[in-house]
């Protein structure tokens, strides 16, 4: 399969060549918008570093270390979502963007199809120096219940490594 030629604007990845439609097909890498695929900037990063993937901008390609600072001025928290969004992505879930829940990913179990089933978790990612409040917590936990779906918090250590914690709902 050659690479996918992708666009950036602005903050919007896309690509309408048959390779991206392929891909999601096969994949559910990206949206299906109009007549192109639309990438997430994590889905973006993960195809660049995988090679199944270039990025152009003004008729240039955009260099992976260029890729990354760019994608930081669009997204400040990109280093703390994307190792989260790679290391579920290599274990086989699919991962999507969970911005209408003021999340920051929905992810989908193995084999499972967006549209097809929901999500199995709404993920939210944060760096361990962080700290929350209860009532942060509650709030994550009450839009992950709302949704059924269950809490998954990423927490991204100084080395990129991930704890996963998943919070469900009791009813005693």
């Amino acid at each position: 399969m050659e690479k996918i030629q992708a666009h950036i604007i602005g903050d919007i990845i896309s690509s309408n060549t048959s390779e991206a439609h392929t891909l999601y097909k096969k994949s559910c890498f990206g949206e299906p918008i109009r007549e192109k695929i639309q990438y997430s900037l994590s889905e973006a990063l993960f195809l660049v570093e995988k090679g199944k993937m270039e990025i152009i901008s003004k008729n240039k390609k955009i260099l992976l270390k260029d890729l990354l600072k760019k994608f930081q001025r669009i997204d400040k928290r990109i280093q703390i979502k994307y190792p989260v969004f790679k290391d579920l992505r290599n274990k086989g879930y699919i991962i999507k963007t969970a911005l209408k829940f003021g999340a920051d990913f929905r992810v989908y179990d193995k084999g499972t199809k967006p549209g097809k089933k929901h999500a199995k978790w709404i993920v939210f990612t944060d760096n361990e120096s962080n700290r929350i409040s209860w009532s942060e917590f509650s709030s994550k936990n009450r839009v992950a219940h709302s949704t059924r779906k269950s809490l998954l918090l990423a927490i991204v250590d100084e080395e990129n490594s991930i704890s996963y914690y998943q919070c469900i709902w009791l009813r005693p």
